[in-house]
């Protein structure tokens, strides 16, 4: 099973993420953020759900997983220590646990191309989606490796 990837897309176009996501040979992308909106050109739920199509890679967003807005308060604040306290609690919730089983099923279903965990910081230590990422590599013991946008 090839590793489960993360990627941000802060301070990036959605062109160098493309590319980065075809480098790597991402087969589906899942959208962490809570909120799939963006001022970037491109990032916005539907912009980039087609751009994605187009170059031949899937997209899924699953809301439950996304950083509630304390969190991601907290870490524009710069205290993702916070973030990931108000994050965990908002893990037991119905919502955030089914979409976490989806997304374990998802990277199952799709053993042959990587699945690709998708929020905006640039750096995954200060970002909840390397939370995901393990929870789920919890379950699935593949590895993770963090992306980065040149």
């Amino acid at each position: 099973m090839p590793a489960l990837a993360t990627i941000g897309y802060e301070g990036t176009t959605i062109g160098a993420l493309l590319h980065t996501l075809l480098e790597a040979e991402v087969g589906l992308l899942i959208d962490v953020r809570a909120v799939p909106q963006s001022r970037k050109p491109g990032f916005s739920k539907r912009q980039l759900a087609a751009a994605l199509d187009e170059a031949g890679i899937g997209y899924v967003h699953l809301q439950g997983l996304g950083t509630p807005k304390p969190g991601r308060d907290a870490v524009r604040a710069g205290h993702p220590e916070r973030m990931e306290v108000i994050f965990g609690d908002h893990m037991t919730s119905d919502r955030a646990q089914v979409d976490l089983a989806r997304a374990k099923q998802l990277v199952g279903e799709r053993a042959q191309r990587p699945v690709c965990l998708l929020c905006f910081e640039r750096d995954h230590n200060t970002c909840h989606r390397r939370l995901v990422a393990e929870m789920i590599v919890a379950e699935t013991r593949q590895s993770v490796v963090h992306l980065a946008v040149p």
